[in-house]
């Protein structure tokens, strides 16, 4: 879609010294390459209603498998684009390929599903943002509704401007807005002050430690309180005991994700769950055995 015009505007950066410094250059380096020769990939994992259990949404994870070094950790290779002018033409990718996919989904038959995209600020202060997204809904035919965007809260810098007008764009068109990675940032309550947002992701660094760790569980239940006074909708990360989904259902949580009901997942293994197939099996299963 995007052409010529979309590479040509990113200039390559790396350092010139440090620890690592030939594998960080050879990664940064490799990224757009990687777009162009499909090394990327896109992982699912999905959102949960905390009171039905029912699939509601899922988070599009971006995977990589470089030619040379093999999987390489998310962590790393999104830092590197972060650090870079990479972030753009790799978030895009994953912007129009979720789009794609959707439309595949619904051509095929499968259920429609509202799936999560990460994006980073840079992407968001692009004056073209906007009108890429508009452009990718309108050749895939997609309703606004199923698209979302998480907006990583520790990449929004203080002395940055905001791309409020952005997101307002965005919730105009039918896009839900998150907040994630919500705790970790400058200034979390502030941000919820100032962007216009539909919800927050609670980070999973306070869910690993509730309900057995006194401050972290005062601190999931007062956020989860106060995002509900503002009319936001809360999605708890990083999920992996039944006494965690129990305490988010006794506090309310709108929604959880996480390794209790599964990791990221391949697209083949992901419609398998959309036709409800062993996902749903597998869920009632393991949960049923623990609160029975």
């Amino acid at each position: 879609m995007f052409g010529g015009r979309f590479w040509s505007r990113f200039k390559r950066f790396a350092p010139t010294h440090g620890a690592g410094n030939y594998r960080y250059q050879r990664l940064s380096n490799d990224i757009v390459k990687g777009l162009k020769n499909n090394e990327f990939v896109l992982y699912y994992q999905p959102r949960i209603d905390t009171m039905t259990g029912q699939m509601i949404g899922a988070e599009a994870l971006l995977r990589w498998q470089h030619k040379i070094f093999g999987a390489i950790s998310p962590v790393q290779f999104i830092r590197i684009a972060e650090d870079t002018n990479f972030m753009i033409p790799l978030g895009n990718w994953v912007l129009e390929t979720v789009c794609r996919q959707l439309r595949q989904w619904r051509d095929a038959g499968l259920p429609q599903i509202r799936i999560s995209v990460n994006v980073s600020v840079k992407q968001l202060l692009e004056c073209d943002f906007v009108d890429i997204v508009q452009s990718l809904l309108r050749q895939y035919e997609i309703d606004a509704k199923w698209l979302e965007f998480e907006v990583t809260e520790t990449s929004i810098l203080p002395e940055e401007t905001l791309p409020d007008e952005a997101i307002r764009q965005l919730r105009a068109l039918g896009i839900a807005i998150y907040l994630d990675d919500f705790g970790t940032g400058y200034s979390s309550l502030s941000w919820l002050e100032r962007l216009d947002v539909d919800g927050i992701k609670l980070d999973k660094s306070f869910i690993s430690r509730a309900p057995h760790h006194a401050s972290s569980t005062q601190i999931v239940r007062a956020v989860i309180r106060l995002a509900h006074q503002l009319k936001l909708i809360v999605i708890a990360e990083g999920v992996e005991t039944v006494e965690q989904l129990q305490y988010l259902q006794a506090q309310a949580c709108d929604e959880v994700q996480g390794y209790l009901y599964s990791r990221p997942v391949p697209v083949n293994l992901f419609e398998e769950y959309l036709r409800g197939g062993r996902f749903h099996v597998a869920v009632q299963r393991l949960v049923s055995s623990h609160l029975s």
